[in-house]
């Protein structure tokens, strides 16, 4: 099946399609993971956007279902090289193309990946649009540059949860409520390991319905797009400050910042991946993280918002972590739950944070 993707600069790419015919437009951006295609596409960070994978074949170990970090596929679609249609692991249950498929998904392969990759280095993330059976390249354009940029769509509503839930842990344990953005399973899990109460909430959750619950702490979760759409997440860090303490993840810790009075930019092309080095600047130890996120805290506007930073990413110096001068709050840009090979972040975050409260 024939298929395109063309970008809001006039690139045209065509392949071979799989999954749902037809067309999706979003924010065209790249992993440099070669493993964990699972969990990625499955992440609801990746709402609204296109996804590259820099690595040329992937799949071979097929999907399981064991890893999804969602109740399914969120990026919008799947851009590769070359997808393994015979995998080969005493878990997998299907095939990538096959798992698309299933999920209403779609995807082009056989296509120049490397080429779109350092285009996107060069330029920035651009709007794209995919059509699967199709070869027009002016149409793909057109859709591409008719598409809202991604801080004009509110991706949030999309991806967190309707009504609150409960994952109950020991009796005594702190109570943390966490808010949605979009929260990745894994996040809750490496909570409930610690046999912490957890109280997952919608994004929308108001501040007095927060302390209805009785929380010994608030996580904000991870979650797509601009921070400054997560308005009503902002605001509760705002009016709850210093009232219970505050914790973030990836975006969580970008609306922290926002909440506070300091400021968010958009990053060129993103960290998406792995193997981002970022260092601790109080021990001085190096983590390597996996990471997917389009915005960053602008270090400059902390000072004002009596926040420091606490970690910077050795690739690039952005702000990787930051807590509050007083008050007990503190968060991390990067995923410590994903531990890719190493488990030292998870427990850096994860015990720090438990301890803190209990």
């Amino acid at each position: 099946m024939d298929a395109v993707l063309g970008l809001e600069d006039g690139t045209v790419v065509r392949g071979r399609g799989f999954g749902e015919g037809g067309a999706v437009c979003g924010e065209l951006v790249f992993t440099t993971q070669y493993t964990g295609y699972e969990e990625a596409l499955t992440d609801p960070s990746y709402a609204g956007q296109i996804l590259i994978f820099t690595y040329p074949l992937i799949g071979n170990y097929g999907v399981s279902g064991e890893a999804f970090q969602s109740d399914g596929m969120k990026a919008l679609a799947l851009v590769v090289r070359e997808a393994c249609l015979h995998p080969s692991h005493r878990l997998s249950r299907e095939s990538i193309v096959e798992f698309v498929k299933r999920e209403g998904r779609s995807g082009i392969l056989g296509v120049d990946t490397r080429m779109l990759t350092i285009k996107t280095r060069e330029s920035g993330a651009m709007r794209a649009a995919l059509i699967v059976g199709s070869s027009d390249g002016e149409e793909a354009i057109r859709l591409a540059r008719e598409h809202p940029v991604i801080s004009e769509i509110d991706l949030i509503s999309s991806v967190t949860c309707k009504y609150p839930y409960r994952i109950d842990g020991d009796r005594g344990e702190p109570h943390f409520v966490v808010i949605d953005l979009g929260v990745k399973k894994s996040i809750l899990s490496s909570l409930a390991r610690r046999r912490v109460n957890i109280t997952v909430v919608p994004a929308t959750t108001k501040p007095d319905e927060v302390l209805d619950l009785k929380p010994d702490a608030i996580l904000i979760s991870n979650g797509p797009g601009d921070p400054l759409r997560a308005r009503d997440a902002i605001t509760l860090v705002s009016k709850l400050a210093g009232i219970v303490p505050i914790f973030g993840i990836c975006l969580g810790n970008q609306v922290i910042a926002l909440g506070l009075g300091a400021e968010t930019y958009k990053l060129k092309f993103g960290h998406r991946g792995a193997n981002q080095p970022v260092k601790d600047l109080e021990s001085g130890i190096v983590h390597i993280t996996s990471q997917n996120h389009g915005f960053a805290v602008d270090s400059d506007s902390l000072e004002g918002a009596d926040l420091r930073v606490t970690q910077r990413n050795l690739n690039d110096g952005t702000v990787e972590g930051i807590a509050h001068n007083y008050l007990d709050i503190l968060s991390v840009q990067y995923h410590p739950e994903a531990h890719p090979g190493p488990w030292d972040t998870e427990a850096f975050f994860f015990d720090r944070i438990v301890r803190m409260v209990r």
